[in-house]
């Protein structure tokens, strides 16, 4: 399945903004680029789209959650194992 295509009937009463908040708190403390008051900006549209693209992955295809066991991208369904960093 091709991301960004993904759709279906969530259960209404699981649905919570906690995931999205925890999420963006995540990648501003990792992701310096996101601090204020640095000079580690990016200029260009591309340059940071690139340096979130590899956090984001990180955080939703390889990491696996104590909670999960594995990682999001399979709880949500997109995929159907984590993924590895060393293949």
């Amino acid at each position: 399945m091709p991301l960004g295509r993904s759709s279906g009937t969530p259960d209404i009463g699981l649905i919570s903004t906690s995931y999205v908040e925890r999420q963006n708190l995540t990648f501003r403390m990792q992701v310096w680029r996101l601090t204020r008051l640095t000079n580690a900006f990016s200029k260009k549209l591309c340059n940071i789209k690139s340096a979130l693209a590899l956090p984001f992955v990180h955080y939703n295809f390889v990491r696996v959650y104590s909670t999960l066991k594995v990682a999001p991208a399979v709880v949500a369904g997109l995929e159907r194992h984590t993924w590895n960093l060393s293949q």
